[in-house]
């Protein structure tokens, strides 16, 4: 399961919700399922492209709602929780298997955050917003994996990217996570 994070307030017909819907489908190709805090922007651009991948399935998008309705979802996705935990929510998202981010502002800062406390392969496009600012960099000092010496927020510019990167580390990643000392 990869969560998909970003800017809640970009339009369709903008570059980054074709990105991050392109994105969407992509992750759902490659067999994996999209998780998402289910609202707007990046959010429904990436349940959209999952929702349209030909490797759809009855629950390839999966929706972690900050409020207490689950009809507050985006219309494509397919499972919403509602958990009523308003932006506590991020650290449940944060706990997907990889973390991809697609700009955004403060709440996608939190998320990508507790992504890196929660130890998870963490992804950020290359775009305006947090995911650009912190892509190809740590986001603190510490070392997460003695076993991953590269370890950083992976800077990707295409979804063919995010996916790639997924395939070469996830098991990498989640091995370390058993592994390697907190």
């Amino acid at each position: 399961m990869v969560a998909v994070i970003g800017d809640g307030t970009v339009s369709e017909g903008t570059p980054t919700y074709a990105l991050a819907e392109r994105l969407g489908s992509a992750l759902v190709d490659a067999g994996f399922r999209v998780l998402t805090g289910g609202l707007g922007g990046v959010m429904e651009a990436a349940s959209r492209g999952g929702a349209r991948s030909a490797a759809h399935r009855a629950s390839s998008v999966i929706a972690l709602l900050p409020g207490h309705d689950p009809e507050d979802a985006n219309p494509h996705v397919d499972v919403a929780l509602a958990t009523g935990l308003g932006h506590a929510r991020n650290s449940i998202v944060a706990h997907a298997d990889a973390v991809i981010a697609v700009g955004g502002g403060a709440g996608t800062l939190a998320e990508l955050a507790f992504a890196w406390i929660h130890r998870r392969l963490v992804i950020g496009f290359r775009v305006p917003g947090w995911s650009g600012r912190l892509a190809d960099t740590r986001v603190d000092n510490r070392v997460r994996f003695p076993s991953i010496p590269d370890d950083q927020v992976f800077g990707v510019d295409t979804p063919e990217e995010a996916v790639a990167l997924l395939r070469e580390r996830l098991v990498r990643y989640r091995d370390a996570r058993r592994s390697d000392c907190p």
